[in-house]
């Protein structure tokens, strides 16, 4: 990418980071339920393949039953099944918070890791995870969570070519600055979810609609 066109992306990020706050709001966080770092990061894991509203369903039962992150260490996955046999892919999350459970016991005296390097060696962590816990329970800002609003969001605003989680996270983190990688990705989720979303396209009722390139109302 030659500096021009990284210089005109970058100016029009900040134009869309500036209406999605005044749309949206500056301060918005994650819609997982949680009251602590183990509890996000259970509630994130969770919600791989799954939507947040039913990852709070889930939850909501489960975080009243198993509190701390020794208790999770304490029990086995199959224990789990019950409490988040409705969620996709429930056998190997279960096998998966129970095993970075006992991680995080046995190695970080049973506090949940505060960077990404610490983070993505928890069994079933990925960088996606571990930028949602960093910046939402400690307000660490390492990198950009990216989810599908967020691809979706970017390939039609054209700051990426490409549809793979990393390569867009790279990509955001050249253009913005570092103070925007952790409101970027709810900016996004946000305009996802309201007139940007994978299937269709609401352009008449989007506040980027004068400026992002895909709109169908320029």
């Amino acid at each position: 990418m030659d500096n021009s066109a990284t210089a005109k992306k970058c100016h029009m990020l900040k134009i869309v980071v500036a209406k999605l706050k005044r749309k949206y709001g500056a301060n918005l966080r994650t819609s997982l339920d949680a009251s602590s770092p183990w509890e996000l990061l259970v509630a994130t894991m969770l919600s791989a393949q799954s939507q947040d509203k039913q990852v709070n369903v889930v939850t909501k039962d489960l975080f009243k039953k198993y509190h701390s992150v020794e208790d999770y260490a304490s029990i086995s996955p199959k224990q789990l099944y019950s409490q988040i046999g409705s969620l996709g892919l429930y056998k190997n999350k279960a096998k998966n918070i129970v095993a970075s459970a006992k991680a995080i016991v046995n190695n970080f005296n049973s506090q949940v890791p505060q960077s990404m390097d610490e983070l993505i060696l928890l069994p079933g962590v990925g960088r996606k995870t571990a930028n949602v816990v960093l910046y939402n329970a400690f307000h660490i800002r390492e990198g950009i969570a990216i989810d599908t609003h967020c691809i979706t969001v970017s390939g039609r605003l054209k700051i990426t070519r490409s549809s793979r989680p990393e390569v867009i996270e790279s990509d955001l983190m050249k253009l913005l600055p570092k103070k925007e990688w952790g409101e970027i990705t709810h900016l996004f989720i946000a305009l996802g979810r309201d007139t940007c979303t994978a299937k269709r396209k609401l352009c008449a009722r989007c506040t980027l609609k004068n400026i992002c390139p895909s709109s169908d109302c320029k």
